[in-house]
């Protein structure tokens, strides 16, 4: 790697983690928000939900256009942060009600799209080789834009809510201006045309490029409802042990050791490969599932432990399928292949999101936590298959 490249990818990285620490944000402040603007505290489903689908309507908007093929996309990426921090910052508007934040998050969504799969966009313009290991960096900080709302509510102690929505605006305008300003147009970059519907035809008729996507939905039907239901998670442990496992804290810990997963994950598939390093993870966070029921019944130590090792495998195999839909895809449309993989990707963590928020509302127990095991399975069948 170049001292360009690794500038360039410091850059990417960075960036990438400033500007995802907006997705989680009311995440770790839902119980000051729901007091400040009197909600429902139980709506963090219903949140994580609308911004889930605001996602899905930009990266499908992305897709139509040909956006990140057709334009620069550190341009792209940089717009769509400084709205996205706009639209975070909204949520302190002392007017605002459920519906208002509702459409805040839901905007954030759409911002969002110009900038998880552009970067991956921009990262894969950079590195025809040793795109796994990069793309682990990148989503690695992914995962500590996703864990840092917690720990900002942790170390806020009181005004949570404003220290949160602040410092995550902050981060988003940083990382605006330095991919904005300091990543130039890719090496291996290549510009598309317009949209053609059969274009989608073209690249689900390719074998590798259907496995890994498949694959890629199956990792994503846990992914984000693990994450989003963490702190539930927890607090379930507190209950039924009596304990006072601090939320916050241990939900920043599980959060952000996928973090060195990631980074970790993208040496191993060097040596190994993406599809490899895929399919452990796979393995190892569907065992975690279905253990989850007993692992209720452990003490303090081995259940954080347990709850770790689900953190670190839960998100491993995210950069290594990103870099097989990446290296499956037609350069011209690449950007395209990358964004519309993403937006089935995240409609499905709606789904999975919405069963799990229904099921434990009424049923209130945690046996819904098992149909997440739909996810790795899927995932696993369509990576291994043959043909």
């Amino acid at each position: 790697m170049s001292l360009q490249q690794k500038k360039i990818l410091f850059l990417i990285v960075f960036a990438q983690f400033s500007c995802t620490s907006v997705w989680f944000a009311v995440n770790a402040v839902i119980t000051e928000l729901a007091t400040t603007f009197s909600i429902n505290p139980n709506s963090v489903g219903f949140f994580t939900g609308i911004i889930q689908f605001g996602f899905i309507i930009g990266t499908l908007i992305f897709a139509f256009f040909s956006i990140a093929d057709r334009f620069k996309a550190s341009k792209i990426f940089m717009f769509c942060a400084i709205f996205s921090a706009i639209s975070n910052l909204g949520l302190l508007y002392p007017e605002n009600n459920y519906w208002s934040i509702a459409t805040l998050r839901f905007i954030t969504g759409i911002c969002l799209a110009g900038i998880y799969p552009i970067g991956i966009k921009i990262a894969s313009d950079y590195f025809e080789n040793g795109l796994g290991r990069a793309l682990g960096f990148l989503v690695g900080t992914l995962v500590l834009g996703t864990a840092i709302p917690h720990f900002f509510s942790f170390i806020a102690l009181k005004n949570n809510l404003q220290f949160v929505i602040l410092f995550t605006t902050a981060l988003s305008l940083l990382g605006s201006v330095l991919i904005g300003l300091g990543v130039p147009k890719g090496p291996y970059s290549k510009q598309g045309s317009h949209f053609q519907p059969q274009i989608i035809t073209q690249l689900f008729s390719s074998k590798s490029f259907r496995k890994a996507s498949f694959g890629y939905f199956g990792h994503m039907w846990e992914l984000y409802t693990f994450w989003a239901f963490i702190p539930l998670l927890i607090t379930t442990y507190n209950q039924i042990n009596h304990t006072s496992l601090n939320i916050n804290l241990y939900s920043f810990i599980i959060i952000v050791s996928g973090f060195f997963s990631c980074i970790l994950g993208g040496y191993l598939a060097q040596l190994f490969s993406s599809k490899w390093v895929a399919k452990i993870s796979l393995k190892v966070s569907l065992c975690c599932i279905l253990l989850f029921p007993i692992s209720l019944q452990f003490s303090i130590l081995p259940f954080i432990i347990f709850m770790i090792v689900w953190g670190l495998f839960v998100i491993s195999d995210s950069p290594q399928l990103s870099t097989l839909v990446a290296q499956s895809a037609p350069i011209k449309y690449k950007g395209t292949a990358i964004t519309f993989v993403n937006c089935i990707g995240f409609s499905l963590t709606i789904i999975s999101i919405q069963i799990m928020n229904y099921f434990h509302l009424q049923l209130n127990t945690f046996f819904p936590f098992l149909i997440l095991s739909i996810g790795p399975i899927l995932g696993l069948y369509f990576l291994s298959k043959k043909s």
